[in-house]
Parts: structure tokens; sequence; C-alpha cells
């Protein structure tokens, strides 16, 4: 068996606080943290935070392959070791059981010295160099399920080699991008943007105007068409708008503690004190409540016959939508130049006859311009999984009139849009186009009429704001090419292309300093060096360069993202553009035969997701050195899915050494609740073709129960997390401990399968924490979060609906911490017979009555149960300064 010492630091040890804490950032600043990793929409995207502390962790094993140089230090000029960083080693939480001496120059021997060092109680031993440029020699990197390319834009930043394999097409277009970003030129690049603006600007801003409310001379840019579906009704035939409410916007400053609204009646657009109580309009005297539209629940109301009726039955009976727009938001740069303040020069109006007759204008000059049509998508929709309604998605764009790609725009949209793509493919630079293609694509998710206007942000969302399509009866036109306000336009997301590329050619890392938030100087290593991206199957793809020494993915998880049928969306856009020059681009739509996902549209369920992801870690171990690592993200799950994992894993030769849960962009899983991923480490197993260990189960019941505890008190003192992390940190001792013994655990004759053991196991890792622990630590958190208390809750046995149900959280809104004066949870304890309460109602009731001198003593004499009351109420004490609760139970 491998020696602890042995092993690479990323399977002794790894700084989850720190790296969680800069993963937080990167969510909340990602434009800021990693240019790239916005460069383009990807889903279930790891954070590039997260990959760079992996690759550290994973690369950095051996001192004589490893050289430092400062950032901003140029080739042929590296910083000797003794000399970088001029601090010494410190792994940020030295105990008095450490015995191992990081002080010292930063030469080869210190070097080796932290990288010794790295344990769970000493994570953070290696920290120091997150923020240098630290090169590996020969070293290679796979990603088989490689997306956009996070994983190897992390690793190439070391040296690596780097391969990425995916069967997507926009994937590996995606990467390719990352990857030879550090190559463009950047002047090339704004000259061929400069080109595209000099020819088709001016036509399409022309179709983005509306007059100026506040000056005749002025023409404003609209910056967003608001628009609502309309029906005729089926009863009475008359054509219901279906608005959900009449609230437009929330209201901006003076006016930021009211709404705007539209009048129903005679479409005046006026601010109302709030919209969920009766209005009056202005301009006509019209009074109604604008919190109430005809639309609810998916049915619309007739408000001339009365009818309730399901929309997309008014539509399977025939019947079609019709847009209309009815209002827009202006921008007027005329105003602004003047000096005028900011009210005057942007914010809402209702649409005017000459606003729709510009739109009608766009719509004609598409009808007659044919050459535009082979700039436009008409591939039909496939069915599928988020385009129909599925156990995946309840939405159905089908039953919302959509038929082909190109229906999802309007007749502006698709008009501006062709003409736009037109002009970048006459860019002759195959680079440049290339970026400005990413930077078309990337605004469609912003341009289309399943783009949400958020009334409280007063701005257009992504059509992705989940992993499905959602038909909207409201939606917002964006301004195509874009003015001075606004986001998701051309101009935006060619910006950020650009600043991507920059970032690329010499990239800097944000990292604490002191508690400080400090940005390095440019690296002089890019984002890029020798790298090679392949389009195809995980499990089959030719891997030329292996044996690799190192293969590093976020592999996909069950039925979490469809790629395939997301990814279409860009997909039938890229193709008009690249198919005559890459195969991959050729076919109509996207490859869905293959691809290692949970789908119901193609007869893959979870146990086929299983089979397929154990059938790619197979090929994996067959291109992965004998002693590499496979060092992966996974999605926390419960005893099955975990189970599955594990099951995959040794039956592709693999052993589970080690896993990290790090906090995740809660938006990578389409979800809010899956806060933070975890990082799987596993190796070859040495003797692959060996019959394991056969051990009894209340044999290895002892040693796993050992294992997590020994674990749990090493990751508890190397760093501050929570229970649930800690436990997740046990897991993968336990699962470490666990391998040579997989499929050969004997009870009572009987042999045990894997998730059956992990069950037992979850309930001995999560068991011993309570609600009234949960609690505790979040009162002892600063500004704590919903967040928080789904963090606090992961990996053990308490849920956040556990909370809820004692009173103590309120997560109806933002979080609310009960305390024992809280109504609900005084209630709560009050009515608790007193041998169903815990310690802390208990503590909390004697708090209570504490301020009432005619309540009723409680009696806390029990020897079996005072130490608890008394160390609960020291502990409350201690968090609030709130002393009396010190003196409850004085005897």
């Amino acid at each position: 068996m491998t020696d602890d010492r042995d092993r690479a630091p990323i399977e002794r040890g790894f700084p989850i606080e720190r790296v969680s804490d800069l993963a937080n950032r990167e969510t909340r600043a990602k434009l800021h943290y990693r240019p790239l990793s916005v460069l383009h929409k990807w889903w279930a995207r790891q954070l590039g935070t997260l990959f760079r502390a992996v690759s550290l962790y994973t690369l950095v094993d051996d001192p004589d392959a490893v050289t430092v140089r400062q950032p901003g230090e140029k080739n042929g000029t590296e910083t000797p070791l003794e000399e970088f960083a001029g601090n010494d080693v410190d792994d940020g939480n030295t105990t008095d059981t450490d015995d191992t001496d990081l002080s010292g120059a930063w030469d080869r021997d210190r070097l080796a010295a932290a990288i010794d060092a790295v344990d769970l109680e000493s994570p953070a031993a290696l920290w120091d160099l997150y923020a240098a440029d630290v090169r590996v020699d020969d070293t290679s990197v796979l990603d088989p399920f490689v997306g956009a390319g996070t994983t190897l834009a992390e690793a190439v930043r070391f040296d690596a080699a780097v391969t990425g394999v995916d069967l997507n097409p926009v994937a590996t277009f995606l990467t390719e991008r990352s990857l030879e970003a550090h190559r463009v030129d950047t002047e090339t690049l704004e000259t061929a943007f400069e080109t595209v603006r000099d020819s088709v600007a001016d036509e399409l801003r022309s179709h983005y105007r509306t007059a100026c409310p506040e000056d005749d001379d002025h023409t404003a840019d609209v910056v967003y068409g608001l628009w609502v579906r309309c029906l005729d009704c089926s009863s009475c035939g008359e054509r219901v708008r279906l608005f959900r409410d009449y609230r437009v916007a929330a209201g901006r400053y003076d006016d930021s503690d009211r709404d705007v609204v539209l009048c129903p009646d005679c479409e005046t657009v006026f601010t109302t004190d709030d919209y969920d109580e009766t209005a009056v309009c202005p301009s006509c005297s019209h009074s109604f409540r604008p919190a109430v539209g005809p639309v609810a629940n998916g049915n619309y109301g007739c408000p001339s016959c009365g009818l309730q009726y399901p929309i997309v039955d008014a539509i399977a009976d025939g019947g079609s939508y019709e847009d209309y727009l009815y209002a827009v938001e202006y921008y007027c740069p005329d105003c602004e130049d003047d000096g005028a303040d900011r009210p005057t020069y942007k914010g809402y109006r209702g649409a005017t006859p000459a606003d729709r007759e510009r739109f009608d204008a766009a719509a004609d000059a598409l009808a007659s311009d044919s050459d535009l049509s082979a700039y436009l998508p008409q591939t039909d929709i496939p069915e599928g999984a988020v385009t129909t309604s599925s156990r995946i998605s309840g939405n159905d764009l089908f039953a919302h009139g959509f038929e082909q790609w190109q229906d999802l725009f309007n007749p502006r949209q698709r008009y501006c849009l062709a003409t736009l793509l037109s002009a970048i493919d006459e860019i002759d630079d195959p680079d440049a186009r290339a970026y400005l293609l990413t930077a078309f694509t990337d605004s469609l998710a912003f341009q289309s009429r399943l783009s949400l206007y958020n009334p409280n942000g007063g701005k257009v969302e992504s059509v992705f704001r989940r992993n499905s399509f959602t038909p909207r009866v409201e939606y917002a036109e964006n301004n195509v090419w874009g003015t001075r306000a606004g986001r998701g336009t051309f101009t935006n997301t060619f910006q950020k292309v650009r600043d991507a590329v920059a970032y690329a050619s010499a990239p800097t890392e944000r990292h604490l300093v002191d508690d400080e938030m400090v940005e390095s100087p440019p690296f002089d290593h890019p984002v890029g060096g020798d790298s090679e991206v392949r389009q195809g199957d995980a499990r089959t793809a030719a891997t030329d360069d292996a044996p690799y020494d190192v293969v590093l993915t976020d592999p996909p998880y069950y039925g979490n993202a469809i790629y395939s049928e997301l990814s279409e969306f860009y997909y039938v856009w890229l193709r008009l553009v690249l198919a005559d020059d890459d195969p991959a681009f050729e076919p109509p739509h996207t490859p869905r035969d293959g691809e290692i996902v949970s789908n119901p549209a193609t007869g893959v369920d979870d146990e086929g997701f299983e089979t397929a992801l154990a059938a790619a870690f197979d090929r994996v171990r067959d291109v992965l050195a004998d002693d590499g690592l496979l060092v992966f993200t996974y999605r926390h799950g419960g005893p099955a899915e975990w189970a599955a994992l594990v099951d995959g894993l040794a039956d592709a030769g693999f052993a589970p050494t080690a896993t990290y849960p790090v906090s995740a962009d809660a938006g990578a899983f389409g979800d809010g609740d899956a806060e933070f991923t975890v990082v799987v480490v596993a190796r070859p197993r040495s003797e692959p073709e060996s019959e394991p260990e056969a051990v009894s189960w209340p044999t290895i019941r002892r040693r796993l129960h050992a294992t997590a505890g020994e674990a749990h008190e090493a990751a508890t003192t190397g760093q501050t997390i929570s229970e649930g992390d800690a436990a997740v940190v046990a897991l993968g001792r336990c699962l470490r401990a666990y391998a040579p013994h997989h499929g050969a655990v004997h009870r009572d004759g009987d042999t045990l399968d894997t998730e059956t053991i992990l069950s037992e196991l979850f309930d001995t890792l999560g068991g011993d924490v309570t609600v009234t622990d949960v609690y505790l630590d979040l009162l002892a958190t600063d500004d704590p979060t919903a967040a928080d208390v789904r963090r606090l809750c992961r990996g053990i046995d308490v849920d956040p609906a556990d909370l809820e149900a004692c009173r103590l959280v309120d997560l109806s809104d933002e979080l609310t911490l009960a305390a024992w004066d809280t109504p609900a949870r005084r209630s709560y304890v009050e009515s608790l017979p007193p041998d169903d309460r815990t310690p802390l109602d208990t503590v909390h009731l004697a708090r209570a009555r504490h301020e009432d001198p005619d309540g009723t003593a409680l009696d806390a004499t029990n020897p079996d149960t005072v130490g608890e009351l008394l160390d609960v109420a020291a502990e409350i004490a201690a968090v609030t300064d709130d002393d009396d609760y010190q003196t409850l139970f004085q005897r």
C-alpha cells in the first residue's frame, strides 16, 4: 500500500477554507478574477480559482521539477527559490504538534519540506505558491470532458502539456478559444471589430431608436423593447394581452421606493407608490391594481367574457401568438452629453406607433433581402428533454409555437443578427473572425423571445437562468449592437472577449494578503502553451499522448445539464459560418448519441448514465500512467450516488484516496441549493488484477469509524470548516480505507454492496451533529445567510427544514435567525412537552421566563441534563454577550 508521504499533496490535504473564500469571491466578480471564464456561456462550469488550487496541489509534487518566478518576471530571469516571496513557508495552521521546521529560505529543500508538510492538519503548506508563477517540467494533463476548458486553462499555466476531449463541438470550439487567446493580436482584433462596426453598426442602431420624451430635437436609443404575447380568446375572440401583472420595473433614482407601471387602458407608463395597491392612471384616470394581470398559473382570463383557459391549450386548438410592443426603456446620449440628470436621459415610456413602425421596417428589410437567409438558423428544433416537457424540464417550446431555432427571435432580431453575422463572416483574419463569432453567439442568450426582463434589476436576463428553455409570455428585446446602457449586446460581449484575450496574454492572480485582496503583477507565462483539443467521445477518442500524468476533469452529473440540447441554441448559429471549414459543424444538430448524461429523450436513465461514466473511467485508466492521478469535481449526493461512483471507479481499476468540499457557483448546477462541489482524488490500484481483501463488516466498520474520527479531528484542527465539510473530508479517508476491500465485505454470510456500506457510513459521519449544533454555528457566524444554513447542513443528518420546523430560522425570504424572544420560536418551545425539549429549547424557554417574574420556573436539577444546559447557555452567552444566560441554571 502506498505510504501517505509518497502520495501527492492533494491526497494528503487541501486548503478548503482558503479555496472556498476565493471561490466565493470569484462567484461575485468572475470578470475580474477570470476574464476567460466569462468568454462565453457554458453550463455547470466550475470556478477557475478552484482548479488553480487543485492544479497546484496535484502537479507540484516533485521539487526538482518545479521552477518558480515572481509574477512580472520575464523568461530567463526566474527568481531562485531561495529568494522567492521572501517569506517563510507558513501553513497558517501551526500547532503545538507541528514538528516540521518550515522556517528558512525558499530553496529546494524548503520546497520539498513544504510539499511534504501538506496533510489534513497543515493543508495550507503550499498556499504561498498559489499566486506565484509556478512551472512544472514534463507533466501532461488530460481532460476527457473538457467543456469550455476551465480545467486546462488553469493546468496549462503550470506549463503542463494539456489535451482536451469533448463530444460537443461547441465545447471544443470554446476551449480552443480559451487556450489560443494568448496568440491573438489585440490590435488585429480591434481592427476587425472596427471593420464590422463601420459596415453595419449604423444600420443596426437605426432600428433601435425612439423619440426622446424630454427633447423633441433628440433621438434616444432603445435599450430594451418590452413585449407581451397576445392570444385571441377561445370563446369570444377578444385579443388578450398575456400580462402576469402591469409592473414595468422598480422605480429608480428619486423614485427608488416606487414602482413603474403600465396602464392597461391607455398604455401610459407612470410611477405609483406600490404596484400591489390600487393605482390611478394620470392620463386616463383608469383605476386598476397593477399586481394583477390576466395570466395566472398558465391560464389566461379573458377581460371581455371571463373565460379562464390554459395558454398551451389555446395554442393546441389552433391559436397563435402575436407579439405586442408595449413599452421601451430609452437612453438619450444627447441629453446626457448636454448635462441632464439621469432621470432625464434614462427611463421608461409607453411604446408609440412610431416605435412599432420602426419594428415593421426591420421586418420588411428582412423579407426583402433573400441573402440574409443564409445567416439564419432554419433548422428544426429537435424534441428533447429540455425542449419538450420531461422529468428534467416542465417546459415545452413546441406547445408555445416554436418549431425552428430562428422562431426564438422576432423579425427585427433576426434581421439585425443576420446582418451582423454576415459582416463577421466577411472578416479575412480567421482568428479575429473566430473571436468576433464568439462575442456574437454569447450575446444570443440576451437577444431572444425567451429573454426575461428583470424589473427589480432593470436589465435583461439570459435565456439560461436555469439549465433549460423557458417560454415567456412577456420578454425583453435587447438592442443588438448596443448603446451606452444595457447588457448582453454585441458591443458588451465583444468587450468581454477583448478583455479575455488581453488577460490570456498576461494573466494576473487575485489573492488575500493579510485579509486584503490584492492583484499580482501580470505573469510572463500566458494562459496557453502545449495544448490540443479533440472532438469526440471520451470513451473512444484518440489520445496519442498517453500515458498522461494527470487526468483533471469536471464530468457530467446525471441530468443536471443536457449539454447537447442546450448548446444547440449556439451551435445552429456557429455552423452557419464554420461548417465549410470544420467537419464537426457539418451536421444539422449537435451529437446526442454517446452523450454521457441521464436523458429521457435518448432513453438513458440514471443507471445508464452510471454505466456510461464507468466506461469513461475505464478508458481514463487505459491512458493514465500507473503512478498517475485522477482528480475531478463531483456534486455531493447521497449513498446511492456515491456508491455508483465508487463502484464505477473500482470497476475501472481506481481507488479513491481523498474528497474535499469546496464552495462553488450555485448557478452552475441550475439550482440555488448546490453551493459546493466535491473534489475527488483517485489513483490506479497498484495490483488491478488482484482479488479484493475479504473482511468482515464488524472489522471494517470499526476501522472506518476510527478513520472517520481521526480524519475529522485532523481536518478541524487544520482549518476552520463546518461539521458537514469535515464529514466530507472524513468520507474520502474512509473510501481510501474501504477500497482494498471493495466487493469483499461480508456480514452473516452475505456480501454487502457499496450502497449499504455507505448508508451506514453516512450515518456515522453525519449522525453526531444536531439541530442545536447548527444553530449555534449560525449564531457565531457574522451576518449569516441562507447559504450558510445550507453549508452547515451539507453532509450531515440535519436539513434546513429541520431548523425551520423548530422555528430557529425563517428562510421564506432572507435568512432570519431566531432568538429566545422571537414570537414564533417562543410559541414553539412553549408548546412542547417537557420530555420533547432539547437542551436548546429548554435554554430558550428559561431565558424567556427569566424576563417574566410571574412565569413558571423550570426544573433544571436533573443531573443527566444540567451539564448540557449549562454548556448551551454558556455558548449562547459568549456569542450574544447576553450575560443573563449565565444565571439561568445557577444552583
